[in-house]
């Protein structure tokens, strides 16, 4: 089955090596889970079958996640950003989605220093 991308992520999209940041949000907590990268390809993977689907920078390859982990995310939506560089998808993860076993891939804080950022 394939899927047809919608118009404005189709011309975002024109260029096949073109990688778009999509950050995947939990959708009952809320927690952001993880950050990585869509093509035009994983893209429509991802809306054509529900199952979430990236790219792999360092083995140049798509890759579905918890394909060989077992820790999937089910995609509920995906939204584009306002300036159309960025996506944020809503999913329900099964298991840890960090692959360090941890539930987040942010659970390492900084120190914020006295520059006015509230924490």
């Amino acid at each position: 089955m394939s899927y047809q991308l919608p118009s404005e992520v189709s011309a975002l999209l024109k260029d096949p090596d073109l990688l778009i940041p999509a950050i995947a949000q939990d959708l009952a907590t809320k927690e952001v889970l993880m950050l990585a990268y869509m093509n035009a390809e994983s893209l429509a993977m991802t809306l054509s079958t529900g199952k979430a689907t990236y790219f792999s920078r360092s083995r140049n390859e798509l890759w579905i996640k918890g394909e060989t982990s077992g820790n999937t995310q089910r995609v509920h939506s995906v939204s584009l950003d306002c300036d159309g560089d960025a996506l944020l998808i809503l999913v329900e993860q099964t298991g840890a989605a960090c692959h360090t076993g941890n539930t987040s891939c942010f659970y390492r804080s900084l120190p914020a220093t006295n520059s006015g950022v509230d924490g």
